[in-house]
């Protein structure tokens, strides 16, 4: 099922989502409706807060190569990131229509639960670190604008509240 993505600047994008305590049927098939939902935007990363759900949950698909396949992360916690910066070009399923250059570690690792319950840690670099650090940074209550210099996020959002108009 597709659901409603919220869109900024809904006070929800600012909440802190809430830790998974148990991961049952209802939150499966949360994450199924946050893959089916992200694909249909063309999306590569959703996180809980962005379809109503105060939740500690994101779901990533790059769709970069072979090895990234969709990915469910539960409670996910970033417990290490290089010292090295990278930049690259952000948008964001809650701020269609804009985008800017953001920078992050270049590398991090990602301690989260999967689907099954299982306590797993992978380490990312390139578009898929820079994923995994814009959906947790959501489940912060983070946006991506936050972390622009505020020149560049009062034109940003000036931009996206004109294209909204338009619409």
């Amino acid at each position: 099922m597709i659901l409603n993505i919220v869109a900024y600047p809904n006070p929800i994008l600012k909440q802190k989502a809430k830790p998974i305590a148990e991961i049952n049927k209802h939150i499966r098939e949360i994450a199924k409706n946050m893959l089916e939902t992200m694909y249909a935007q063309n999306g590569i990363g959703l996180a809980g807060n962005q379809v109503g759900e105060l939740l500690r949950i994101i779901v990533i698909d790059t769709q970069e190569e072979e090895s990234y396949r969709p990915m469910v992360l539960i409670n996910p916690e970033i417990t290490w990131q290089s010292p090295e910066l990278a930049e690259r070009d952000e948008g964001c399923l809650s701020l269609i229509g804009v985008s800017e250059i953001v920078k992050r570690p270049s590398s991090v690792k990602v301690s989260y639960t999967n689907l099954e319950g299982e306590k797993v840690e992978i380490e990312a670099d390139g578009l898929l670190a820079t994923a995994l650090q814009h959906e947790i940074d959501h489940l912060d209550g983070i946006l991506f604008i936050d972390r622009i210099s505020k020149l560049k996020r009062d034109m940003l959002i000036k931009k996206y509240k004109k294209a909204q108009e338009e619409k």
